[in-house]
């Protein structure tokens, strides 16, 4: 009976769990459509996960890329088609790699940083101190992050991609010997609107799941440095799990006929 108690309270944890998670993401996205809109917040944020994120999102993709190339080269080389690394990477960043690892590079970044902060908050009594001075916390805290990660995401994945296939087209060509024109004659005749277009939706679905987790595992920590520490980390965890599933779902939707 122990592990019938034990499989029931894990059970009814992980429901009410996620009852918590749709109703504060209920909150937050009216929080987003219904003014008061704090502009200069919404800025602040944007420079904070877009504008800060780039350099280490840019690096990641460049590196990304080139290994990409590198692999395909390899692997296409048993089969005599070595001629297509071109366009398989500019397919895997636009499509997959970009999205995903600027997705999950942020979400290590931002999505800490910000449960961190509202976490701060949470256990510092600010939040009941905005409350009591009739600022509603979902306005002043969570839309400005979330609208400013949903504008933002797709931006930085777009420069993501350029650097990430300009990364591919460095190794190709100075480590692989594909003429420049021709690699980038490949790369432009293949890839498509749609490969572009789904990447910048994907990303603007990972950015909203980076603000969401970010902002409730701050809101509902508490036990003091303890219990940040604790939110940071769920936050991380639960971001990055939810980006992979969320792009494996969209991934079928548009890829899948």
């Amino acid at each position: 009976m122990n592990v019938f108690a034990l499989v029931g309270r894990a059970v009814l944890t992980f429901l009410a769990e996620v009852g918590a998670l749709s109703r504060f993401t209920l909150q937050a996205v009216r929080a987003c459509f219904t003014p008061p809109f704090y502009l200069r917040l919404i800025g602040q944020q944007m420079l904070r996960i877009g504008y800060f994120s780039l350099p280490v999102v840019g690096l990641t993709a460049f590196f990304t890329g080139g290994v990409l190339a590198l692999q395909i080269f390899i692997g296409g080389s048993r089969f005599n088609a070595e001629g297509f690394v071109a366009n398989i990477v500019a397919i895997g960043i636009t499509r997959e790699l970009g999205p995903v690892i600027a997705g999950l590079m942020v979400a290590g970044r931002v999505s800490a940083a910000i449960a961190a902060e509202i976490g701060t908050m949470r256990v510092t009594e600010q939040i009941d101190a905005l409350v009591t001075l009739s600022t509603n916390p979902f306005k002043y805290l969570m839309a400005p992050r979330i609208i400013a990660a949903v504008i933002s995401m797709p931006i930085l994945v777009l420069i993501a991609d350029i650097i990430g296939i300009f990364g591919g087209f460095v190794v190709g060509t100075q480590s692989l010997g594909f003429n420049p024109l021709v690699y980038i004659g490949n790369t432009v005749d293949f890839i498509e609107v749609s490969d572009v277009t789904s990447g910048l939706i994907k990303s603007a679905v990972f950015g909203f799941i980076i603000a969401l987790m970010g902002c409730y595992s701050g809101y509902r920590s508490m036990g003091g440095a303890q219990g940040v520490g604790r939110a940071t980390t769920n936050a991380v965890v639960t971001s990055s799990i939810l980006i992979l599933a969320a792009n494996y779902l969209m991934t079928s939707i548009f890829f899948t006929s």
